[in-house]
């Protein structure tokens, strides 16, 4: 190689990592940055799907105020997170202490609690639906032993109540991958002291595999915050467009989407939801990290 073919190349060395980033910087501000932004432009507009929005300031906002839907969607996406993320925290963690034993057949119970995490969402939901529906597998079961057929999706609570079982069922083997990889890291030698001072199964989980994966659980707690904040198929798929009866299932992704879509949609009030949704899951993974911080403090 010439020495003017080292020169050129090392001239072109400093720009050459930016080609390599190009693609994934493209995607980026493609399918994320624009979006929000416009998001956030369209959330001060009073724009709608087919026709250009003006600037109307915090009309939105104060129309949310007063919009009992809006209410609704909230409660119901609070109530999610209050009841979802402690099953997802505790459960996966159980459930891999168990599957990481080395006893016979083990291998397949660990395909089979993740088969529902690589499933499609539809599919499961469908699957639940056809299971509860009153006709279904389970009133099926309970009519045959006495117990009378009950309301799973037609009542208002327990529709929503079996979405979160929908979604913790489906969350186990994701969240249980995580907790192995962290509980890989655990020193055996913790456990075989525990066990010479005489402390027994549950006081060595307590004492050695909760502190010892605790920065894990905070994770899975950030994480299944803000997937059960923004929950939309489990609800969507068994309770359908409406939001169940009366539409008191509605969550806020849910109302964002039958706010701001179809000919008519409005863009505006759509995306001032979406804003607010954006705001609540940034303070929920703020107030997880923060009580992380003050409990190491």
């Amino acid at each position: 190689m010439t020495t003017s073919t080292v020169t050129r190349v090392r001239r072109q060395l400093p720009s050459s990592p930016w080609l390599f980033a190009a693609p994934g910087l493209l995607i980026t501000g493609v399918f994320i940055l624009y979006p929000f932004v416009s998001t956030v432009v369209n959330a001060f507009t009073d724009r709608r799907t087919l026709v250009p929005g003006k600037f109307v300031g915090l009309a939105n906002f104060r129309e949310l105020l007063h919009d009992d839907m809006f209410w609704i969607g909230l409660r119901n996406s609070a109530l999610y997170v209050v009841c979802v993320v402690p099953a997802l925290v505790v459960l996966p963690l159980l459930l891999a202490l168990l599957v990481r034993k080395n006893i016979p057949g083990i291998t397949f119970f660990r395909s089979a609690f993740y088969t529902p995490v690589v499933a499609s969402i539809v599919v499961v939901g469908l699957i639940w639906v056809w299971l509860l529906d009153e006709r279904g597998l389970v009133n099926s079961l309970l009519e045959t032993v006495g117990v009378g057929r009950v309301g799973f999706l037609s009542d208002q609570w327990l529709l929503l109540f079996s979405a979160m079982a929908v979604t913790v069922w489906k969350g186990l083997g994701y969240y249980m991958i995580i907790y192995l990889a962290a509980l890989a890291n655990v020193p055996r030698e913790l456990h075989e002291a525990a066990s010479v001072d005489g402390a027994g199964a549950i006081r060595r989980f307590l004492t050695v595999t909760v502190p010892a994966v605790r920065s894990t659980m905070v994770l899975v707690a950030a994480l299944s915050s803000v997937a059960a904040f923004k929950v939309f198929s489990e609800v969507y798929l068994m309770a359908g467009p409406s939001g169940g009866p009366a539409g008191e299932d509605t969550t806020l992704v849910m109302l964002v989407q039958r706010t701001g879509t179809g000919l008519t949609g409005r863009v505006g009030y759509a995306s001032a939801i979406s804003l607010v949704v954006f705001v609540v899951t940034v303070a929920l993974m703020l107030l997880v990290l923060r009580a992380d911080r003050r409990d190491e403090s």
